[in-house]
């Protein structure tokens, strides 16, 4: 049977690059992937964006409303309505793999579960587990509920330590203040910090 995948980990521990990594094997091999992604992660917009400077489009992208395995079917069949040319035969799909899954609708994770469970398509999300704020997004909490699998990608914060959380920063200031989703920029930047570190620059705030 397909699985379900979450793999998660602060900012910086790689997601978006080992994403890029795992769509080079499968069609190094011949194997056909698609790719999506939240349409509110505007970073790069119809794109995955590593901060190696890789980058790849995506094959669609999911809005708030939408239902991820009709959309993931229709692509999937090569029913792609903004497609220039509109592909009769195509290769079955060997993996869907999601970037930023945090973003995603609790509906739409269990969407991503039954295109593993029911459609035999095994699914690889990637995402963060917590806001600035130490809050769970919405999307991450019903992987963390339903995903058959759950691996951490690690990285470090800047004391050494493993990093877990990621604070908002404007500036050089450290915010609390705001919606969960504001996309990094130009305005506002993400720093991994290990707990110790978290509460140091929080003034002991979780």
């Amino acid at each position: 049977m397909a699985k379900l995948y979450f793999r998660y980990g602060a900012m910086n521990s790689g997601k978006s690059t080992g994403l890029l990594q795992v769509a080079f094997n499968y069609e190094e091999r011949g194997q056909r992937v698609l790719l999506a992604k939240p349409g509110v992660d505007t970073k790069g917009a119809g794109e995955i964006v590593s901060r190696l400077g890789m980058s790849r489009d995506v094959d669609f992208l999911l809005q708030p409303g939408d239902d991820a395995r009709a959309q993931f079917a229709a692509h999937a069949a090569g029913d792609d309505p903004e497609a220039l040319v509109q592909h009769v035969d195509v290769a079955p799909v060997a993996c869907l793999l999601i970037d930023e899954a945090q973003f995603l609708t609790p509906q739409q994770v269990d969407d991503l579960f039954r295109i593993a469970v029911e459609d035999g398509v095994p699914v690889i999300a990637y995402g963060i587990r917590t806001d600035f704020k130490t809050r769970a997004f919405p999307g991450a909490a019903r992987l963390f509920e339903i995903a058959h699998a759950l691996e951490e990608l690690k990285t470090i914060c800047r004391c050494g330590r493993k990093a877990i959380f990621n604070t908002r920063r404007v500036g050089q200031d450290v915010v609390f203040d705001g919606e969960q989703v504001a996309i990094d920029g130009a305005d506002v930047w993400y720093e991994s910090l290990c707990g110790k570190c978290y509460l140091e620059a929080s003034g002991g705030r979780l």
